[in-house]
């Protein structure tokens, strides 16, 4: 019988026990949460006798924060406005958080993870929680198209890299919003 040697790990590096060596990027979701939710109809109790069908208007908003020194907070806001000519029947205002750990992870990647995984594991639960408000509201559930949040990233550094030059993958300061 041959001696056998424990594998140190895939790339010979040394492993800390569970596979991993202590190089590796990593990511960890610490928490997501409501950070702020409006929903009005104005127009009650006159808006469930309109006929009328209303436009929906739904914006998509995102921002990066910083939160700490490896800790990003990534917040999907989402409003929908249901109007018809007779006025607005619903309005929906919600501000969905999640809040990432992210260790050695390196700087060229953490754009595309924070403005299109972060959003994209977020985006679900914002659904729900804009579909029970309409429908707490009295009206029918609005389920929300999905978003891809990969082309909207793309689109912006394409614009971002024509405007100035930027390089890709930078993600945004704390203090100017990505559109969605």
């Amino acid at each position: 019988m041959a001696d056998e040697q424990p594998n140190p790990g895939a790339n010979g590096a040394a492993s800390n026990g569970n596979g991993a060596t202590g190089n590796e990027p990593q990511v960890g979701t610490l928490a997501q949460y409501i950070k702020d939710l409006s929903v009005e109809s104005p127009s009650t109790p006159q808006v469930f006798q309109w006929q009328e069908q209303p436009a929906l208007d739904v914006n998509f908003q995102l921002n990066v924060e910083r939160a700490g020194e490896e800790m990003h907070e990534v917040t999907l806001k989402t409003e929908v406005k249901a109007q018809s000519s007779n006025g607005v029947h619903f309005l929906v205002d919600l501000s969905y958080a999640g809040l990432y750990a992210l260790r050695n992870f390196p700087e060229e990647a953490m754009g595309a993870f924070l403005l299109v995984e972060a959003p994209r594991l977020l985006f679900p639960f914002a659904r729900q929680i804009v579909a029970e408000a309409v429908q707490n509201s009295g009206f029918p559930p609005l389920l929300l198209e999905p978003i891809d949040f990969a082309a909207a990233y793309m689109a912006q550094m394409q614009a971002q890299q024509g405007q100035q030059g930027a390089v890709p993958g930078a993600p945004p300061s704390g203090d100017e919003p990505g559109e969605a």
